[in-house]
């Protein structure tokens, strides 16, 4: 099971968060730099309002959102999550427990979700065991009391999951009140030198409690549907557990939520999770309302069947009926409805009743072929915790003066079977159909079951249906279904409800289910599908299910065609939270044109691209193909290793905003792996420091894990046993001098790699990158005449001087301060070089210009220089390159005031 492409950046913004966590120990500023660099205010007012700040519920932990819509996979993204989290929380913890409390909203949800994680075959399990090395184990809290396989030891040596509900947290009862007693089954964790137990007791309860153990070992949490822990008593709840970090998923975040990714209904149509847009359309009264619903399901089995055919997978479309909840004078509204059903000539065993009290469903397998269910009849037992791709069709039989409540299962039909889209469109839509005469609070439950879901008014679509005198006037029609069930009352039209009444069936309605022109029964189908050829409209009913079909395959096509041209970077919700700035009218017809010229490689014989596209944008990875890092010199000198100094208590950093400690060590704790390293043999601390450091360095791709570890294995092998423990006890800085070896080595072979491609004309220029219509960044510069853009991103002292000076010659139309981290333009070579700014001048020439200041370490400027004049070489007449210093420069670079000169006669 792979991560969709919305699951994927999901856990890079974790990742990006966590980064700007590492950075500062200030949970607020680190929240605000993760979306700065995203190009979005935080705590802005006015006309300029931006996200929320960072609300720290948990005073100390870090505690972050990831929102993310029903269908989206918000389990396979925490199971992924782990392994993000954990990574960053040993690089400054090591050998720390790897305890995880995964709270969830009900039992039934509980009960899926150890299912889930425990089964060796399910995908989420065999993602943990890749990611954990197979060390892994999935605990309910039953089994933690009775100390079921966990213990001090195997907490160390695992990753630990124990799943549990908001209310077991909560001591209701005795058996909830448990977790708070005394336990001998888990005295394995009353170890000695266990830090201070300040730092975890509750000295209300004994040590042993499971309360204490799992405050101990500090947890991440889990927070599952975390919309329902939004408490005071649920925020002391997760106070109680002493996290390290916590991580909330939810379709529906709360006001008190940090956060840090969006995903959106697009993102999930744009991979064929969702069925979406929903078609909702209404009738005159519950009988014409089950008429449709059968008509419907039927033209989308038949249109399965087809599919499946030529080649596609088996669906079996299953309709949902919400029936009216029952009152005190009538307890029989579900069992009316089955009697509809059979009544219509629906085998018994296609229909179930799925109930508060009466769970039919229990023990079936929906998605097996072998299943005949085809309608389930439900209230809102569906609400949660149930998920079956199949159903497609929610068919509400509410009173018709009601408003149709579907909001609390409306998100059971979005799910799209086998995550896929098929090939004809009916098959990628979800259908809700009502008979109410407050049509308009129909549709406003519809918003909220959608925004329940985590989706927005946007997702949805009315369906206009046929007048009832052009149904009339249709040739050939039939009885229509809703004169089969008889109805009592004037429809809602006086008040009266419209119950459904068995005493009157036809045997008609198969011909009347298929009665849907062959036009609308085939629509966009996969070429070689034979059309589903069936009869003439036949009813009122067959031409509104008619009308439905036509409009929903334009609405689908209408909203596929938006997700495949989405913007994945702005979800629609930050749209007016970016710190977006356009560029000036006067140069955007001629800016928007420019071209700028970027590396291309040459694609080899066979290669992916066609033989009219024979090249493809340069990355540098391609230069490390080669590289041998094992292989290299690895003398390295440790002698000016600076000491690192770890902060032992929880610092306070402002009002209720405390240091985060999952990101600070513990003098116990180092003193602790300290000891536990230098007690083993040479062998053995050099096996453990490489894994250390390995860890801590952390991923150099292209260059392989099995690389990188065999060189630090190199390195430490050379090291005394003086330099052994002082690396032991200073690893962060020994990491820092081998990472500057690895850099300057793999910096050396692809420097020579790229000159060798560029002299056999593997690699040319060719123009490629264009200023983008508008640009995000992370924070704003005063206003310097001729900037390129309304406002330009913030600069530096001498970046502002320099520019300042730029834009007064009488030679320069613009300027524009250029992005990094791959919003801007960037020399792709042997360093992905991101200059500082970009002049055009009005002889049409184009500068791209780095600012180097007398203060600065220039380590990286040579490199940068020899790329940016390769690039210069190959770029034409009209670019050309600068590096600038203010007084010093490099060989090669050009002092201010002469760059100045040259500048103002180009």
């Amino acid at each position: 099971m792979e991560l969709k492409d919305y699951q994927a950046r999901v856990l890079a913004d974790l990742g990006s968060y966590l980064e700007a966590l590492d950075r500062t120990p200030n949970l607020a500023q680190a929240f605000q730099e993760h979306w700065a660099d995203k190009g979005v205010r935080v705590g802005s007012v006015g006309s300029q309002a931006g996200m929320a700040p960072y609300k720290n519920t948990v005073p100390g932990v870090p505690h972050v959102c990831a929102k993310v819509p029903t269908a989206g996979g918000k389990t396979f993204i925490a199971v992924n999550a782990l392994d993000t989290i954990f990574t960053a929380l040993s690089k400054r913890s090591p050998r720390r427990p790897k305890l995880v409390v995964w709270l969830v909203p009900s039992l039934t949800i509980l009960d899926q979700t150890v299912k889930a994680l425990a089964t060796p075959e399910h995908p989420y399990r065999r993602r943990l065991d890749q990611l954990f090395q197979h060390r892994v184990a999935v605990y309910e809290k039953r089994d933690l009391l009775m100390g079921a396989g966990f213990s001090h030891d195997t907490a160390q040596a695992q990753l630990s999951i124990v799943v549990m509900s908001f209310d077991s947290l909560r001591a209701k009862n005795k058996e909830d009140r448990k977790i708070y007693q005394d336990n001998g089954y888990l005295a394995s964790f009353l170890q000695p030198d266990q830090g201070d137990p300040s730092d975890w007791l509750l000295p209300e309860y004994d040590a042993s409690a499971l309360i204490n153990v799992i405050r101990r070992l500090r947890p991440v949490v889990v927070v599952d549907e975390s919309h329902n822990a939004e408490s005071q008593l649920s925020v002391e709840m997760l106070n109680n557990l002493n996290p390290d970090f916590i991580l909330d998923l939810t379709a529906t975040p709360r006001q008190n939520s940090n956060i840090v990714s969006y995903v959106d209904a697009l993102a999930l149509k744009k991979q064929h999770m969702v069925k979406l847009p929903v078609i909702v359309a209404n009738r005159s009264s519950k009988a014409e309302v089950i008429e449709a619903a059968l008509m419907m399901r039927r033209q989308l089995e038949d249109i399965a069947l087809q599919q499946e055919k030529a080649g596609g997978k088996y669906i079996r479309p299953i309709v949902l009926f919400q029936a009216q909840p029952r009152t005190a004078d009538d307890n029989t509204t579900f069992e009316k409805i089955r009697e509809a059903l059979i009544a219509l000539k629906v085998p018994a065993e296609h229909i179930k009743i799925k109930t508060a009290d009466l769970n039919e469903l229990k023990g079936v397998d929906l998605m097996s072929r072998d299943c005949p269910v085809r309608y389930i009849i439900t209230v809102n037992a569906l609400k949660e915790g149930w998920d079956c791709p199949f159903a497609y069709v929610l068919a509400s039989l509410a009173d018709k003066t009601s408003a149709v409540d579907v909001e609390q299962i409306l998100g059971r039909v979005l799910r799209m079977p086998h995550v896929h889209q098929h090939g004809h469109d009916l098959l990628n839509l979800s259908y809700v159909f009502t008979a109410s005469n407050r049509f308009m609070d129909t549709l406003h439950s519809v918003v909220k079951g959608l925004n329940r879901a985590g989706f927005t008014n946007k997702d949805y679509r009315e369906i206009e249906a046929p007048l009832p005198a052009e149904a009339e006037a249709l040739p050939g029609e039939q009885l229509p279904l809703a004169d089969w069930v008889a109805t009592t009352g004037s429809g809602g039209v006086d008040g009266a409800t419209d119950e459904l009444d068995v005493s009157s069936v036809s045997p008609e309605w198969e011909a009347n289910a298929n009665a849907v022109t062959a036009e609308q029964s085939t629509g966009a189908t996969s070429p070689g599908i034979e059309p589903v050829v069936t009869p003439e409209p036949a009813s009122a009913g067959a031409a509104f299910v008619a009308s439905v079909t036509a409009q929903a395959q334009a609405e689908n096509q209408a909203f596929d065609a938006q997700a495949q041209t989405r913007n994945d970077d702005i979800p629609p919700e930050l749209e007016d939270k970016m710190n977006r700035h356009k560029i000036k009218d006067i140069f955007q017809e001629e800016a928007l044109a420019v071209r700028l010229p970027q590396f291309f490689i040459r694609v080899q014989n066979g290669g992916f691209f066609d033989s009219d596209q024979p090249f493809q944008l340069f990355e540098r990875e391609e230069l490390l193909k080669e590289f041998r890092l094992s292989q290299c010199d690895a003398t390295i000198s440790f002698e000016d290793v600076e000491t690192e100094v770890y902060r032992i208590d929880l610092e306070q950093l402002g009002v209720g905003d405390y240091a985060p400690r999952a990101f600070k060590l513990a003098a116990h704790e180092r003193a602790q792996f300290t000891t536990y390293l230098l007690g083993l043999s040479r062998d053995s601390q050099v096996m453990n420091l490489v894994s250390r450091l390995a860890e801590l360095i952390g991923n150099l791709y292209p260059i392989s894990d099995p690389e990188v570890k065999a060189y630090i294995r190199r390195v430490v092998e050379g090291m005394n046993p003086e330099q052994i423990r002082d690396c032991i006890e200073r690893d962060v800085s020994y990491v820092r001098k081998i990472r500057q070896k690895i850099t300057t080595l793999s910096n050396a072979h692809a420097v020579k790699a790229f000159t060798d491609m560029l002299d056999v004309d593997r690699v040319a220029v060719q123009p490629s990158f264009a200023f983008p219509p508008s640009i995000t960044p992370s924070a704003n510069a005063s206003a310097v005449p001729k900037s390129l853009y309304v406002t330009e991103a913030a600069m530096g002292d001498f970046e502002r001087r320099l520019i300042n000076d730029i834009a007064n010659l009488d030679s320069v139309q613009w300027w524009h301060r250029n992005l990094s981290r791959g919003k801007g333009f960037r020399i792709n070579g042997f360093l992905n070089h991101y200059p500082d700014f970009i002049v055009k001048t009005k002889a049409g020439r184009f500068i791209v210009l780095e600012t180097k200041g007398d203060d600065r370490d220039n380590t990286d400027s040579e490199l940068k220089l020899k790329l940016g004049k390769l690039w210069e070489a190959k770029a034409g007449r009209g670019w050309r390159y600068m590096m600038v210093f203010e007084n010093n420069p490099v060989d090669g670079a050009e002092r201010l005031s002469d760059a100045l000169r040259k500048l103002a006669q180009l």
